[in-house]
């Protein structure tokens, strides 16, 4: 294993623990840690791009650059995640299944259009 994906596997695992408990601590509410897990996923959210910097300045590749079509794919993401995520809301916590199941289906097919979005369509 080289050395930066050592690194990498090392600061992402602890950046995922680290947002994961800060969610935690924030949605449940018998642990009583709205504030405190707010800033740890926080912590967790920085630590995990701090990988991605390090990972890429240790393998020798160029910056990331902030494009049109960056800032399209990371939208798209974000909406098809919390879509997903509000669908799942609406089927476990609030009890509406219908609602729920469309729009986390709407949320996977958002999800899903990232692939050609980012790997493009080629003929053959």
């Amino acid at each position: 294993m080289k050395k930066s994906s050592f690194a990498a596997l090392i600061l992402g695992t602890v950046s995922g623990v680290l947002f994961a408990l800060g969610m935690c601590m924030v949605l449940l509410p018998e642990w009583n840690a709205f504030t405190p897990g707010i800033v740890l996923g926080c912590v967790g959210l920085v630590l995990a791009l701090i990988t991605v910097l390090v990972w890429r300045k240790m393998e020798h590749k160029a910056p990331i650059k902030i494009t049109g079509k960056t800032v399209l794919t990371i939208l798209v993401s974000v909406i098809g995640a919390l879509a997903l995520g509000v669908g799942m809301c609406f089927t476990m916590v609030w009890n509406n299944m219908v609602l729920g199941i469309v729009i986390g289906l709407v949320g996977i097919v958002v999800l899903l259009a990232l692939i050609p979005l980012v790997k493009g369509l080629k003929a053959e």
